[in-house]
């Protein structure tokens, strides 16, 4: 019994430390993944790297063209989008 209590301590701290930290980051992620799966032609992004542009053709391997400027176009891997600035309409 005494070796139990010993436990407990260390299991609130562990139960603690998932609802505060792990959880949060967890839901994080998966909102990520769900707006990189959302990305479409016309979408306005900003890059892990601040770089600002416009999707211009998405691939089916991971990869995003994006235009930066006028005809500077450059790959970037879908996963290091940052945030969506601007999305466009869905096509009817």
């Amino acid at each position: 019994m005494q070796g139990i209590q010993q436990f407990v301590p260390l299991i609130l701290i562990f139960a603690i430390m998932y609802f505060l930290l792990i959880r949060p980051q967890q839901k994080k992620v998966k909102e990520h993944q769900a707006m990189v799966k959302g990305l479409r032609r016309g979408d306005q992004v900003v890059t892990q790297g601040g770089l600002i542009g416009k999707v211009v053709k998405v691939k089916d391997d991971g990869e995003l063209e994006v235009e930066l400027a006028e005809n500077v176009k450059v790959r970037v891997i879908q996963s290091t989008i940052a945030t969506v600035v601007s999305k466009t309409e869905p096509a009817k």
